[in-house]
C-alpha cells in the first residue's frame, strides 16, 4: 500500500476546514495545510487533527500557492483539495482501492459536485466539473490562469477516472456567487492581460450568450430548476465581466 499526502491551502476557512480534514482521515498519511495568515480559527481547528503540518505563507496567488503546497508534500502520491471540499463515500472507496494497489496510474481525475443554495447541482456548467486532483508528485503541477487553476500533466502522462465526487461546499446564496464573480473576474482579467490575451467587442457581446446556451440547454442546466437558470446566467455574466474588464485594461494601457 502506498502512502498518500493530502495538501490544502487555506485562508479564514474555519467554517469548512474540519469537514474537509475529517473526510480524508482514513486515507491520509500526512496532511499539509498551507495557510495564508488566517485571522480566524482555521489553524487552531486544523491543528486538532492528526498528521497535520501547518505552514504559514502569505498568499502568492492561487497557482503559486498550490504549487508551493504540492512541493511540501513528502510522499510520492498527493491528493490536492480546497478547504471547502470533501470526499464523497464513493470517491473515498475509489481512492482506498487505488492506494491498496500502489496507485498504478500517475494521475487521477474525479468529478466535483457543488452544493448551492440548499441543493446539489447535477447538471449544467457546474457538473460533472471533472478535475485532476490526485497525482504522482513528478507527474505535473498547477497551471492555468489565476484564479482558475488546474493541474497540467507532463507530456505522456495518462489519466484514470475515479468513481465518486468531490463535494464542493462553495456557495450558500446567490449573493455569494455574484460577489465571487466580480472578485474572480478582476483577478482573471489581470492575469489574461499579463499573458498577452486580448478582448474585443465580439467576445464581449457573443461569448456570454454562448456560455448561457451551452450551460442551460446543451448541458441540461434547466434540469436543476431555478438554481440551474441562475447558474447559467451567472456563468454568462462571469464571461461578460472577464472580457469587458480585459478590454478596459487594454484601453488604459494605450
Amino acid at each position: 500500500m502506498s502512502a498518500l499526502s493530502i495538501v490544502i491551502i487555506t485562508f479564514n476557512e474555519e467554517k469548512n476546514i474540519a469537514r474537509c480534514l475529517q473526510s480524508v482521515q482514513s486515507i491520509a498519511d500526512e496532511i499539509v495545510v498551507v495557510d495564508s495568515l488566517s485571522t480566524d480559527a482555521t489553524k487552531t481547528i486544523a491543528a486538532g487533527f492528526p498528521n497535520v503540518r501547518i505552514i504559514d505563507q502569505a498568499f502568492l496567488g492561487y497557482i503559486e500557492q498550490k504549487n508551493l503546497a504540492l512541493g511540501l508534500a513528502t510522499h510520492t502520491h498527493v491528493l490536492m483539495l480546497d478547504a471547502d471540499e470533501a470526499l464523497s463515500d464513493a470517491l473515498l472507496e475509489s481512492i482506498v482501492a487505488e492506494k491498496q494497489q500502489g496507485f498504478p496510474s500517475a494521475a487521477y481525475a474525479m468529478n466535483r459536485c457543488t452544493h448551492f443554495n440548499g441543493t446539489w447541482i447535477k447538471h449544467g456548467t457546474w457538473y460533472p466539473d471533472t478535475k485532476i486532483r490526485l497525482i504522482r508528485k513528478d507527474a505535473g503541477k498547477w497551471g492555468g490562469i489565476n484564479p482558475h487553476d488546474s493541474i497540467v500533466l507532463n507530456q505522456g502522462i495518462r489519466t484514470s477516472k475515479l468513481k465518486g465526487d468531490i463535494l464542493h461546499y462553495s456557495y450558500n446564496s446567490m449573493d455569494e456567487v455574484v460577489a465571487q464573480n466580480n472578485r474572480f473576474t478582476t483577478i482573471q482579467a489581470k492575469a489574461m492581460f499579463e499573458r498577452g490575451k486580448r478582448s474585443n467587442w465580439f467576445k464581449i457581446l457573443f461569448s456570454p450568450l454562448v456560455a448561457f446556451v451551452s450551460g442551460y440547454f446543451f448541458k441540461l442546466g434547466f434540469l436543476d430548476g431555478m438554481n440551474g437558470f441562475f447558474i447559467a446566467r451567472a456563468v454568462a455574466y462571469h464571461t461578460f465581466l472577464k472580457y469587458i474588464k480585459l478590454y478596459d485594461l487594454q484601453q488604459k494601457a494605450v
